[in-house]
């Protein structure tokens, strides 16, 4: 119509309305995961003193374009460095190793140097490759079959004491030195040779609160009382703490200082985990929450939804695959660029504690004592071993004094009472498995650590034999050779007071391999 402005400006959409659904697969066990990224704080400035003089600006400004030329690297660029390092360090080794068979190269003619090189080339090659398959999880590490049975008197030692129950331990990438934490709150490093232990000091509460410590009340907080996660990333530079305080603490190993908070989590902090080769962080809720962060920026990414209840593990591999368990008896295998999971149902027992075996299988413990090995491929376990874990019957009463059991008594929900027919059994509480091999490893309260064998192509695991260790196995972490097992253990259980040994000692505890 004439006279009329056509190009007149539409009125903007309701924030409410929504341009289209998304469709869904029909079948269940597939379950689409939206996706929520936003910043989770701006840039810290470091610097201060505005009012400073000239001199000083000058200097300030001088660093700041120091710091910006340093900063120039791209993370192509980055990628390539560690790559080329890393290539350098294990030609070294290979060179190492040849001038130990072979002292004096003086004697060759200059085309056997070049063979020589050339053989030195292709085993750095075949190096690399073996550690390639094996960090993809293509090829597994026999090492099962080499661990040797201990002796009788044969056991865990005590590496590092606590005053309370210790909740979780992790290795840092070289198998070097250990990190531990407990219920009262204390984070300590120590030396897995020596036991020296040093202990991470908390900072005040001021400068928690600019380091983004916040409470529900807006009053900076810390994990007074209970720490019940820890994870280290791969280069060995970053510690992630997580407790009931409803943060996350990240530490700077280095220097073993407090440098950022993250708040977030609705509920406490059950559990931790880095991806292998990364700094990203992903942390693990009762609000039944996962979220991943970005150590290295201090940034907060994305939001994975799909638990029905607290959140009480989770795992997570070289891949971008996350592996959590919750109070809701079920698994969930979280494919984070695809946006997407897939849920596995525990049969009749809720599930405690998860590990991957390899990229498409892994490893659960549930309250019942057993154990479950999973496959991608399968929504229920590929073989379960039931009662993994029993607790003894009255008829031993004399190992039962020593295991600080009596008859009459409530553990783990269970009345333990004359009657022979009550055969009891305590529930998983952790579970282990060395990095791309077939040696696993489960702990719970009935007095000892069992050793497993994992059979190829989801035939089942193998018991090899038992360790005794008196108290609740909270946590455990495989050395990566596989010549050590460290267990953090404890009078009560990990999240709670439900359960209590009073002649366990609360410690980490240590058991070598000997390896034939």
């Amino acid at each position: 119509m004439k006279g009329k402005n056509h190009n007149k400006a539409k009125p903007p959409p309701q924030r409410g309305a929504k341009k289209g659904t998304k469709k869904r697969l029909q079948d269940p066990f597939f379950e689409t995961e939206p996706k929520r990224r936003r910043n989770f704080e701006e840039e810290e400035i470091l610097s201060s003193g505005e009012d400073s003089d000239d001199d000083s600006g000058r200097n300030d400004a001088g660093e700041a374009a120091e710091a910006e030329g340093e900063e120039e690297e791209t993370a192509a660029e980055k990628r390539k460095r560690v790559a080329e390092e890393y290539l350098d360090k294990i030609r070294a080794m290979a060179k190492r190793e040849e001038e130990e068979e072979q002292e004096d190269d003086e004697g060759f003619s200059g085309d056997e140097r070049r063979v020589r090189e050339g053989e030195r080339d292709s085993r750095v090659a075949s190096i690399l490759q073996q550690e390639q398959l094996e960090d993809s999880g293509r090829v597994r590490r026999l090492l099962a079959s080499r661990v040797q049975k201990p002796e009788t008197s044969g056991g865990f030692r005590l590496l590092v004491k606590d005053r309370q129950s210790v909740t979780a331990v992790v290795l840092s990438e070289d198998d070097l030195r250990g990190f531990s934490a407990s219920k009262n709150g204390s984070i300590v490093s120590w030396d897995v040779d020596s036991g020296k232990t040093e202990k991470y000091t908390w900072p005040s509460e001021e400068v928690l609160k600019s380091h983004g410590a916040k409470d529900p009340q807006g009053r900076a907080t810390k994990h007074s009382q209970h720490v019940s996660a820890l994870a280290v990333s791969s280069d060995g530079r970053y510690l992630a703490s997580g407790g009931f305080d409803r943060h996350i603490h990240l530490w700077d190993t280095r220097i073993r200082e407090h440098i950022q908070a993250f708040p977030g989590h609705k509920g406490p902090v059950s559990c931790l985990a880095f991806r292998q080769g990364t700094s990203e962080l992903f942390s693990g809720s009762f609000d039944r929450t996962i979220k991943i962060w970005n150590a290295e920026d201090r940034s907060y990414i994305t939001t994975l939804f799909g638990h029905q209840s607290e959140v009480l593990t989770i795992d997570c591999l070289r891949k971008e695959r996350v592996l959590t368990v919750g109070r809701d008896r079920t698994m969930h295998l979280w494919k984070v660029p695809e946006e997407s999971q897939l849920v596995f149902r525990a049969p009749n027992s809720s599930l405690e504690c998860c590990c991957f075996i390899s990229n498409d299988e892994f490893l659960s413990g549930s309250d019942d004592g057993s154990i479950e090995q999973w496959s991608i491929l399968r929504k229920k376990p590929a073989h379960i071993v039931k009662n993994a874990h029993a607790l003894l019957t009255p008829q031993k009463s004399e190992r039962r004094e020593k295991l600080g059991l009596s008859n009459g008594h409530i553990d783990n929900g269970v009345l333990i009472s004359e009657d022979l027919s009550s055969y009891a059994h305590s529930w998983v509480g952790s579970v282990a498995v060395c990095r791309s091999s077939d040696l696993a490893a489960s702990g719970a309260g009935n007095g000892s650590v069992r050793i497993w064998e994992i059979k190829s192509d989801s035939k089942g695991i193998q018991p090899l034999f038992e360790l005794p260790l008196v108290g609740f196995v909270n946590s455990m972490a495989f050395a990566k050779s596989g010549k050590f097992l460290v267990a953090g253990v404890g009078q009560e259980p990990r999240l709670g007071r439900w359960g209590r040994l009073a002649t366990a000692r609360n410690g980490v505890y240590v058991h070598s391999f000997q390896l034939s």
